[in-house]
Formats: C-alpha cells, structure tokens, sequence
C-alpha cells in the first residue's frame, strides 16, 4: 500500500500514472472503508486488520 510507504496523495498519482483527481477520489473511498479519518489512520486501521504485507 502506497499510503503505508509515506506517499503523498500526488506521489501516488504519478507513480500510478493517475490524474491526481482520481487518485484523491480512491484514496478518500479508503478511508471512508476503514472507517478513518486521515490517512495515517487509514494505515493504522489496515496493519490492525492484517490488511497490509509485512515488508
């Protein structure tokens, strides 16, 4: 997870080659799954969950 790395919401996008619109709009439906509020959170939320790979 790209969040879970550090990335800005902007990094991401063009990591993804996304328009930044898109890649707010994927990232506030990630938060809005986990029930968080930043984004921080929403990393928090899903290691709590098992969601994310060990690295």
């Amino acid at each position: 997870m790209l969040l879970a790395d550090g990335l800005t919401v902007d990094r991401i996008s063009r990591r993804l080659q996304l328009s930044l619109h898109t890649t707010r709009g994927y990232v506030k439906r990630i938060l809005a799954k986990l029930e968080a509020h930043s984004q921080l959170e929403a990393v928090a939320v899903a290691k709590r969950r098992g969601l994310l790979r060990s690295a």
